[in-house]
């Protein structure tokens, strides 16, 4: 029969100490939360957000976004010609199409020909050599010229 000791009889592990989860940030936010925070005596960080809920700029140079897009970039676009404007409306009428249908046999928008005759577009080359194949006229030696 196995003897037993005459000792004292101890414990030989150690405590386990369970701990809550750590709260989540967005419930440290809560007003509730921080007000309870505050009351029971604890450390509340406070961060000013820079400008929250306001418009206003406060200090720092004051910086024109449009002097800036300006000095980077040229003052104006390229339009299309008087000549090249001229030449196409003549080209068009003398071969009786309208601008619609001069747009749909170069397969772009009536409002690019618009634009093209008016001088508000800017230059496609691409466009340019379709109207001179179905018109039948030199459109690209006179751009800026």
């Amino acid at each position: 029969m196995p003897t037993r000791s005459t000792g004292v009889i101890t414990q030989d592990w150690e405590a386990v100490v369970l701990h809550k989860a750590r709260p989540k940030a967005q419930d440290l936010r809560n007003p509730k939360a921080v007000n309870q925070a505050l009351r029971s005596g604890a450390e509340v960080l406070t961060v000013k957000k820079f400008d929250a809920g306001s418009n206003r700029k406060v200090g720092g140079p004051v910086v024109n976004a449009r002097k800036l897009e300006e000095g980077t970039e040229p003052a104006a676009l390229e339009r299309v010609a008087g000549e090249v404007r001229h030449a196409i409306q003549k080209a068009r009428v003398e071969k009786k199409m309208s601008q619609a249908e001069l747009a749909k046999q170069i397969n772009e928008r009536t409002q690019v020909v618009q634009e093209y005759e008016n001088g508000k577009a800017v230059p496609n080359q691409a466009v340019l050599a379709k109207m001179e194949r179905v018109l039948g006229v030199k459109l690209r030696g006179k751009i800026g010229k």
